[in-house]
């Protein structure tokens, strides 16, 4: 594909990458258990530690965010796991606590709604739960779940840690870890920082480093005992995806240029300036009120349009795209997303490419 072959994504992931972050990956390799990957992880790990609003190391997986995900159900799991479930990502974490071999129970809700906290505290008021997973931003049907309100309830059992992706709002919005009393805090490369699949980035509190201690079948690519060991001289377990890492190094200095909460308000100012074309064309969302995320927007296809062929027509006139649904609701929603980079003007353009292209 040629630079003029390229066709623009405004899909929730992966989203689209900036030339300056594409050229941060040609850097020259360096060997990664020498000197010099040291000096890159040690300069970008404080930076890591505030977007995280922790004190605790913050670690690089080679892996997608999924390699996190089932790793903390083998360090955390000793007993039995609440599986929050509310959308296509969430659903399947039940599924891989089953496949680890772990006891796993169901709190589902309907795709369109969040996990409420008396949902939570009526689960965990039967005893014999020892960690909660959650997804805080649920990409397929954008709903965002009350991660502080339910952060409160958990702290309520004493034993039970909080597991928790953020995968699609990572750098949107504020999410303090330790504030919040979150034992595992993941995230993904390929949405809000605006970098290509590939890397996950994580970190643990001393309530779950304790627990992983004791788990006898936890592994040892996800082991979070080597992470913290090797992280403690500036290291990784295995080995590390060193372009990806001169990349986020880029897109860090991207961040504290702009300013982490300036950054929080473009985003939902972008959000917002979605939000307001789907009214004004009719459309309906499909998170429910007060639950709806800020890095991308789910649209209710209240109106039945042919989403495939306005997709298509999308591409073929104005080379970009966004997401015809997940799972499903493939087809009965649509998505477009405003994280990364995306700016007033960019998502402007988009609107517009969408209105000449919305068939009647």
């Amino acid at each position: 594909m040629t630079p003029t072959d390229h066709v623009k994504l405004f899909i929730p992931g992966p989203v689209e990458i900036s030339e300056k972050t594409f050229q941060a990956f040609r850097t020259p390799m360096i060997g990664h258990r020498s000197g010099d990957f040291k000096k890159l992880y040690a300069e970008i790990h404080p930076r890591l530690q505030t977007l995280f609003g922790t004190r605790q190391p913050v670690f690089i997986s080679t892996s997608s965010a999924w390699g996190v995900m089932e790793g903390a159900i083998r360090n955390i799991v000793a007993r039995k796991v609440l599986n929050c479930m509310n959308g296509a990502f969430s659903d399947k974490w039940f599924d891989v606590s089953k496949r680890c071999g772990k006891e796993a129970e169901a709190l589902q809700a309907e795709w369109s709604q969040p996990i409420l906290p008396g949902q939570v505290d009526a689960a965990l008021a039967k005893g014999g739960f020892d960690a909660v997973t959650l997804i805080h931003n649920e990409t397929s049907t954008g709903v965002k779940n009350p991660l502080k309100e339910i952060a409160a309830v958990v702290k309520k059992y004493p034993g039970v840690l909080l597991i928790v992706d953020t995968v699609s709002s990572f750098s949107t919005e504020a999410i303090p870890m330790d504030e919040l009393g979150i034992d595992v805090l993941l995230t993904g490369s390929q949405k809000a920082l605006a970098l290509p699949p590939g890397m996950a980035l994580f970190s643990v509190s001393e309530a779950a480093f304790e627990r992983a201690a004791t788990m006898k079948d936890r592994g040892y690519y996800f082991d979070f005992i080597e992470f913290k060991k090797n992280q403690a001289d500036d290291m990784t377990p295995s080995t590390p995806v060193i372009s990806h890492i001169y990349a986020l190094r880029s897109k860090l200095d991207d961040i504290f240029t702009e300013g982490v909460e300036a950054r929080y308000a473009r985003h939902a100012k972008l959000n917002g300036i979605v939000h307001e074309w789907a009214k004004k064309n009719g459309f309906e969302f499909f998170a429910a009120e007060g639950y709806r995320s800020v890095s991308l927007t789910c649209v209710k296809n209240n109106q039945d349009v042919d989403v495939a062929a306005w997709i298509k027509a999308l591409r073929e006139k104005y080379r970009c795209v966004i997401d015809g649904g997940y799972g499903k609701i493939k087809g009965k929603t649509f998505r477009i997303s405003n994280m990364g980079d995306e700016t007033e003007a960019t998502i402007t353009a988009l609107l517009g490419w969408l209105d000449d292209t919305l068939p009647s």
